[in-house]
């Protein structure tokens, strides 16, 4: 397989964003990497396509919880390396199986120019498969993630999809948004996408007192942005 798959980029001492750059950007994921005191939380696992774990330092025996945002294939693809696995209650007994009707896989197998680069001789979109990877803590509104120095409280944003979560730093500001707002445009017409349920988390949205927002695609944003990107759909979806 290919070993330079995924770019890296720093954003602070401690966060890197990781995603796939040869990716059809359909499905280009932004993986997100934070290092916390006592335990190291990575958030979304891309396509899978190449090994995700290797390129991830965080220091041997430190425990890394993996949290999926929800079982869309570009967020779950990797998920299978890690052995501790979290994710939305809504869709937890569907990563037991990771059946392609739920994670859209696929529609991978048919995307024009699906990849720029292979990773490997002879691959091919058509056989793209993302093995089962059974959740080890399921995740629901009002729960807590704790890295020892700083505790993420779990939203469920549901309208990109339903099982849609994000992590929210309560003390810092800092969101892990996942698919439910991102700086890109906002895919609202997938076979479980809800426009209503939506523009219900649009609203909510605007009042989440972010100081920086790192999303599932696109850049990351602050507070301001965010509520232009929310106000924006509102208004495009006859939400006000």
């Amino acid at each position: 397989m290919d070993d330079d798959w995924f770019s890296k980029s720093s954003i602070d001492i401690h966060t890197t964003m990781l995603t796939e750059p040869f990716v059809h950007d359909f499905v280009r994921a932004n993986i997100w990497h934070l290092r916390g005191r006592d335990v190291d939380l990575l958030v979304d696992t891309g396509m899978g396509i190449c090994p995700l774990a290797p390129e991830i330092d965080t220091p041997a025996g430190k425990p890394l919880l993996v949290v999926a945002t929800h079982i869309h294939l570009d967020h779950v693809g990797s998920l299978h390396e890690f052995p501790q696995r979290a994710g939305p209650r809504h869709s937890a007994a569907h990563f037991d199986s990771m059946d392609e009707a739920v994670t859209y896989a696929y529609m991978f197998h048919n995307l024009d120019a699906a990849v720029s680069r292979l990773p490997a001789p002879g691959w091919k979109a058509a056989d793209y498969r993302i093995p089962p990877a059974p959740l080890t803590r399921t995740l629901d509104e009002g729960d807590v993630v704790d890295l020892g120095d700083r505790q993420f409280r779990v939203l469920h944003l549901p309208g990109h999809s339903p099982d849609s979560i994000a992590l929210f730093d309560e003390a810092d500001g800092l969101f892990f948004a996942g698919d439910a707002i991102y700086d890109a445009m906002l895919i609202d017409d997938l076979p479980d996408s809800d426009r209503a349920a939506y523009r219900r988390t649009m609203q909510r949205l605007l009042d989440l007192p972010i100081r920086i927002g790192h999303g599932g695609h696109g850049a990351s944003f602050d507070g301001m942005r965010m509520r232009e990107i929310a106000t924006a759909y509102l208004r495009r979806t006859g939400g006000i």
